[in-house]
């Protein structure tokens, strides 16, 4: 049985972007695990479960009745109830400024390398997009080390629209150079981005418009040899550049799982460019 540790945010993920590689997965018999960054219970992002929710960028409807009626069975089933705690499992490096510092970095790096070892139960990491991914997931240090953990056991790393972000910026302490560099990877295109009502579960706050352009993020940390693949006006945008397994958006959430499995049970190391 294949093993899958699935990411999600505590500030709501989409619906589909879960669904969609779960339902694959689930089918092939594989075994997903949850996590989230502090142990609690994750939520869908309401308008993933407002069939025929309209998304202005794309002027279209995203969220159609099979995907709101699937996301709202499993955001009130049990399944994603007692998550793995991610702030208890990884460690936090510590300040530069700390006392003993090259004593407690020591230490860090020989708990993060045990942890390491743990993650070879898994076969790929799955981390879910959404805009929630943007307050705890993306600049997640220990999430950082997940990824450069699956990485250093060449391990298939899948990550879906607003987490792709955390592949550019999951870099090792002494190089801190971009982990795919070189690699051709997808994600939220400019031309898609929100200009309001960027919001978020357990928070108040309505961001306006993204943080950040994801676009220009991917383009300099892909830079030179690599490649981002934006795939604007085509239904999807899914890239395969093994370890590496990228898609832009909602709609290539189910090719995403598809391609997993071709990637676990296969041995693909290229798909969509």
């Amino acid at each position: 049985m294949k093993k899958v540790l699935v990411v999600l945010s505590e500030y709501g993920f989409w619906g589909e972007e879960l669904v969609g590689p779960l339902e694959v997965f689930d089918q092939h018999g594989y075994e997903a695990v949850f996590m989230t960054p502090t142990g609690k219970r994750p939520h869908a992002l309401p308008p993933s479960m407002e069939a025929g929710f309209f998304d202005p960028p794309l002027r279209k409807v995203v969220t159609d009745e099979y995907y709101a009626s699937k996301t709202r069975e499993i955001d009130a089933g049990p399944r994603l109830e007692n998550p793995i705690n991610l702030s208890t499992w990884f460690p936090e490096r510590p300040y530069f400024s700390s006392d003993e510092f090259s004593h407690k970095m020591e230490t860090y790096y020989n708990t993060r390398a045990e942890c390491w070892k743990e993650l070879e139960a898994y076969d790929a990491l799955l981390m879910v997009g959404g805009s929630g991914p943007l307050i705890d997931m993306v600049n997640n240090q220990r999430l950082h080390d997940v990824i450069l953990g699956f990485r250093s056991l060449d391990k298939l790393i899948i990550a879906e629209c607003y987490a792709v972000t955390c592949l550019a910026f999951a870099r090792e302490w002494d190089n801190r150079k971009s982990i795919i560099q070189g690699k051709h990877v997808t994600g939220h295109a400019v031309e898609y981005d929100y200009k309001d009502g960027t919001g978020f579960l357990n928070t108040d706050l309505n961001m306006g418009p993204p943080p950040y352009p994801l676009e220009y993020i991917l383009r300099d940390a892909t830079a030179p040899t690599g490649q981002y693949h934006g795939g604007v006006g085509r239904t999807t945008s899914t890239i395969l550049d093994y370890p590496f397994l990228t898609g832009r958006s909602t709609q290539d959430s189910r090719l995403v799982g598809e391609t997993a499995v071709q990637v676990l049970e296969h041995g693909l190391r290229r798909y969509g460019w």
